[in-house]
């Protein structure tokens, strides 16, 4: 089916709803997340997918009437469902095959070595066959004792004959093997498109590293699971973020081919928990054709939210957009660099009166200080205003300077802040800035005090798709070896539970439906084996998810017994 002809029946097939029990919850603490201060009720009704009653358990019990079923929270505490304010879930059906090098299984690899043997073992375990390509995900070089890319040397000792692929964990850059480079029709002649990097030895030969939009020469080329491979795989993918508490999923920056799968019949049939769609800016022509193409309303559990643009790259693979310089200058080693964005301000500015023209919702990736001022400066050549209330939300806004606050509040940018950096990066991100401009990576309590509505993300699969840690990262902003990125900056309990209810449910639209535990509101609960609110800094990101409710179903539980 064409990716036209798939948004059409998108746009006129709905999902019929579906009756109920009532339930009532009760035995636990319940924190409502209703208001700038922590509230808990004892007990809370539900009924046909919705919040019929919050409040004392005598009232509840009244109102849920003598029928209703008791859900005994057994002393755990409820909380609203998680919101994702930013990921990638179309990752998670895509990596089933490939080799995680994050992977539990496979233990720490630490050196180019360990890197080798990973693949090397992979391949021995998945002989090749026609046509299949073999992709390694979660490549860090930051964290290898080299501090470099493998290459494509390495890559061809390991696998002469078979398209190999390593992605960077930032999925921002790729290195590939001399096979994928010759299936994706890459040589030495292939010129280097704007807002991308293509990296060479010393001898001037390619090394198989591809950054920023140089990357998408490989992806587009690379061979995609079929639809009915990405429907098997829906199931595990809805699974690993119901297992977090997340009862909403957004995948970031979505291609037209998964739009398509996505908004399927058969992909809706299955999906249960809500997500929302960010198309990438790349597919924009085909979607501005559709003169009544809806975005910002659910056809069963799926939604097409806003439409994602990439400013700049990834502050760690030293892509990023800035105003000053990099220490250790740019991936190819030349100084100085202050990176460079991935489209020009024109550019930008020429695309995102289309979107917002159409009344469509802006998504804007930039990490830098000076991708920042590129989004800002686009949305003031728009006219956006805080009154207008089209909150166009900044994702990661990760090295934001103080003055750029005030312009977020003047236009009403919801930002997207990204707390795992302070413990992924931080001390990667200090060998290359100085502590002042580091201690500010997404400066939640700022933002606040500036008026701000921020979220937190895990920008799965870039960090992992894990709840309670990022909780954590933005109450201790603590690196691995111990130093605190912006202590000021800090959030208590509540306000980062906030950062993944209250907050991501304004910043899509959908304050009046969820991220609060309020009658009339969606029954989406996450189930916590301890409150967040009592429980110390330290032991935080080792609170358990016990259970996760979609509109009044349990639809994951954790696996209890000895």
């Amino acid at each position: 089916m064409k990716f036209t002809a798939a948004i059409a029946l998108f746009l006129t097939t709905t999902a019929p709803a579906v009756a109920q029990e009532t339930i009532l919850y009760r035995g636990g603490p319940i924190v409502t997340m209703d208001g700038d201060t922590p509230q808990t009720v004892e007990a809370v009704v539900t009924r046909d997918g919705r919040i019929a009653f919050a409040g004392s358990e005598r009232q509840a019990r009244s109102a849920a009437g003598k029928d209703a079923a008791i859900h005994d929270l057994a002393g755990a505490t409820m909380l609203p469902g998680f919101i994702d304010a930013h990921s990638h879930f179309t990752v998670a059906t895509m990596s089933a095959g490939g080799l995680d090098l994050r992977g539990k299984a496979l233990g720490p690899v630490t050196d180019i070595a360990g890197v080798s043997t990973a693949i090397r073992d992979h391949l021995a375990r998945t002989p090749a066959s026609p046509g299949r390509w073999t992709t390694v995900w979660q490549f860090d070089h930051e964290t290898l004792a080299e501090k470099r890319y493998i290459t494509r040397a390495e890559l061809d000792a390991l696998a002469p004959d078979r398209p190999l692929v390593v992605l960077h964990v930032s999925l921002h850059g790729a290195v590939a093997n001399s096979a994928a480079l010759k299936a994706a029709g890459i040589d030495e002649s292939t010129p280097v498109p704007p807002g991308g990097m293509i990296l060479r030895d010393d001898a001037g030969r390619l090394n198989g590293v591809l950054l920023e939009k140089a990357m998408f020469l490989m992806l587009a080329k690379m061979p995609q699971p079929t639809a009915e491979q990405k429907l098997a795989a829906l199931d595990a993918a809805q699974d690993a973020y119901f297992a977090e508490g997340y009862t909403h999923a957004q995948d970031g920056a979505t291609l037209p081919p998964d739009v398509t799968f996505l908004t399927s019949p058969a992909a809706r049939e299955r999906l249960k928990i809500d997500l929302a769609l960010l198309p990438f800016s790349t597919g924009l022509d085909a979607l501005l054709a559709q003169p009544d193409l809806e975005f910002g309303s659910y056809r069963g559990h799926v939604k097409l939210q806003g439409i994602k643009f990439v400013l700049d790259g990834s502050v760690q693979s030293r892509t990023g957009f800035f105003t000053r310089d990099y220490k250790r200058g740019s991936p190819e080693g030349h100084h100085p660099w202050h990176g460079e964005p991935v489209l020009s301000e024109e550019e930008f500015i020429a695309q995102a009166k289309k979107v917002h023209d159409r009344g469509w919702q802006l998504f804007v990736h930039a990490n830098g200080d000076a991708a920042i001022d590129m989004a800002i400066e686009g949305f003031d050549a728009l006219g956006i205003k805080a009154a207008d209330d089209r909150r166009p939300v900044v994702i990661h806004s990760q090295f934001q300077r103080r003055d750029q606050l005030a312009a977020y509040r003047r236009i009403g940018v919801g930002p997207a802040y990204f707390s795992n950096h302070t413990w992924y990066w931080a001390d990667v991100h200090r060998t290359n800035f100085p502590a002042e401009v580091v201690d500010f990576i997404s400066p939640f309590r700022s933002a606040r005090a500036a008026g701000l509505i921020p979220s937190n993300h895990s920008d799965y699969s870039v960090t992992p798709l894990d709840t309670r840690f990022m909780l954590w990262t933005s109450m201790a902003r603590v690196s691995p070896t111990g130093v605190v990125s912006g202590a000021d900056e800090r959030l208590t309990a509540y306000e980062a539970l906030q950062a993944l209810t209250t907050g991501p449910a304004w910043q899509a639209f959908e304050e009046d439906r969820k991220g609060r535990i309020r009658p009339g509101l969606l029954a989406d609960f996450v189930i916590l084996d301890k409150n967040p609110l009592t429980t110390p800094v330290e032991d935080i990101r080792n609170i358990r998810v016990l259970e996760t409710v979609k509109e009044g179903k349990s639809v994951w539980k954790a696996i209890t017994g000895p």
